[in-house]
């Protein structure tokens, strides 16, 4: 049992920007687009075509980046090319913020987070998608879950990494003021993304997205995203009540798998989602030994647990045995199987070095990822 359980002792690799072996194949197959929407333009990229009736992987990312030094350390990871094989992939970045992006002109009225929401359906119907699973980081994972509160007949899925439900409070409003004071825009986004001992001791990936956020989109646009996701407003929702109010209360309707890592500063906003969701619907995923950006240092830990997500709703059910299945093989605590179709109701993600207790209609399937 000890030899089938070391060889899944990996040492993740930290593709940072780029991809493993520098490469990016992100680049190839794709297709940028220039959306016309009523509060704006947002310039996308799709990556393959849709596939018959399958939903299209929609990610949407954080403030200071883009879809590339957001997302293309987890795309480009070797266990997520499997899952691409199935799925076409439309990267979101929001307005003003991709690679190259012009300054946008004196006046610019920048969308709300609700309005960056609605653009989204009218991106969809161009490119003719018809559902999609969501995959957002922070702010892209708020204007994810507003698509899904919104149009749930458009989002079968959500994966929603430091996802905080919550408007900015009093407190938090008068600390960032205080802050602002003696700290400019870059490092106030630095600690939205990265816990203070990642800021002192992971000196790689923090001088890479340090630069990054500096220089590779212009500040002033940086700024308008960072104040719309700073005067964001609470998300609506409320844990259903078994026999109660499950039918008639305000949450998310689609399986929802929330990921953050166990020193990250959003462990409390997440825990917080968590509460709101459907216990039968929703996986929270606590990723140990990781901070603020797990796409970014953990993608093979994320993109196997997105791979048993998308089984659970259904899809992948031919999807080759990966390391996690040959350990799950030796753990009494895990549930579920593998094989044979999956209800799309429910989510039963099991991922490396976790224990899961059998679910019950009064808890949320939990779970924390060892290194």
């Amino acid at each position: 049992m000890m030899e089938e359980l070391h060889d899944v002792q990996l040492t993740e690799i930290k593709p940072l920007l780029t991809g493993q072996n520098g490469r990016n194949l992100q680049d190839f197959d794709c297709q940028e687009h220039d959306v016309e929407t009523p509060h704006g333009v947002l310039h996308v990229t799709m990556r393959g075509v849709a596939k018959g009736n399958r939903p299209t992987i929609l990610t949407y990312h954080d403030i200071g980046l883009n879809h590339k030094s957001c997302f293309n350390s987890l795309f480009n990871y070797e266990d997520m090319q499997e899952v691409t094989q199935h799925f076409s992939v439309l990267h979101v970045d929001a307005p003003g913020q991709q690679e190259n992006a012009p300054s946008f002109p004196s006046g610019y009225q920048y969308p709300t987070m609700d309005e960056l929401s609605e653009m989204l359906p009218y991106v969809l119907t161009q490119l003719q998608v018809k559902s999609v699973i969501g995959i957002g980081v922070g702010a892209g994972a708020y204007i994810l879950t507003r698509l899904a509160l919104n149009e749930p007949g458009l989002v079968e899925g959500l994966v929603l990494i430091n996802v905080d439900p919550c408007a900015k409070g009093w407190m938090d409003w008068a600390a960032s003021k205080l802050s602002g004071w003696t700290s400019n825009l870059v490092d106030m986004i630095m600690s939205h993304h990265f816990s203070p001992d990642e800021l002192t001791e992971n000196q790689e990936i923090i001088q890479t997205y340090r630069l990054h956020i500096s220089q590779d989109v212009p500040q002033e646009n940086l700024v308008m995203f960072y104040t719309s996701y700073d005067s964001r407003t609470e998300l609506q929702m409320e844990r259903p009540v078994p026999g109660l109010n499950e039918n008639t209360v305000n949450t998310l309707s689609c399986p929802a798998l929330l990921v953050v890592g166990d020193t990250s500063p959003a462990v409390d906003a997440v825990v917080e989602c968590n509460s709101r969701l459907n216990p039968t619907k929703t996986t929270l995923l606590k990723m140990a030994d990781c901070g603020g950006l797990p796409q970014v240092v953990q993608p093979g830990k994320l993109s196997e647990a997105f791979k048993y997500f998308v089984q659970g709703m259904g899809y992948m059910a031919t999807a080759s045995m990966t390391r996690l299945v040959r350990s799950r093989t030796h753990s009494a605590s895990s549930v579920g199987s593998t094989d044979g179709p999956r209800s799309r109701s429910t989510t039963n993600t099991v991922t490396e070095g976790a224990t899961q207790a059998t679910p019950r209609h009064t808890a949320t399937h939990a779970m924390e990822v060892t290194a």
